[in-house]
């Protein structure tokens, strides 16, 4: 893996879980606007709006740049419409980049020729 390709990576697992927290502070204070007289609807939208934003131009890149195949690609594009998706998105591109350093160290001491 590229240092590119990782850096895209990164930048996409840095932005779920924010995404995914304000998606559900998004629809707390929903449920608070029609139950009570709060309402941060119009705040955290525009929070929620930035990060997902964020979040949809970083898979872009990180699908282009990864090369994933359809599927893995509509994985974590389902993921991000999900309440509590980001989260999981950010703990499988964890371990997607815990397991490219792990080949990567293993290819340059020549355990793996792949």
């Amino acid at each position: 893996m590229d240092i590119k390709t990782a850096t895209a990576l990164r930048r996409l697992r840095l932005v779920s879980a924010p995404e995914a927290v304000s998606f559900l502070i998004l629809l707390l204070c929903s449920v608070l606007k029609r139950t009570t007289d709060f309402n941060a609807v119009p705040v955290m939208g525009a929070v929620h709006g930035v990060l997902f934003i964020l979040y949809v131009i970083f898979w872009a890149d990180a699908w282009n740049r990864a090369k994933w195949p359809l599927g893995t690609a509509a994985l974590y594009f389902v993921l991000s419409v999900l309440p509590t998706g980001g989260f999981f998105a950010e703990r499988k591109l964890r371990r997607e980049a815990e397991d490219a350093v792990i080949a990567a160290r293993a290819r340059k001491e020549g355990v793996v020729n792949a």
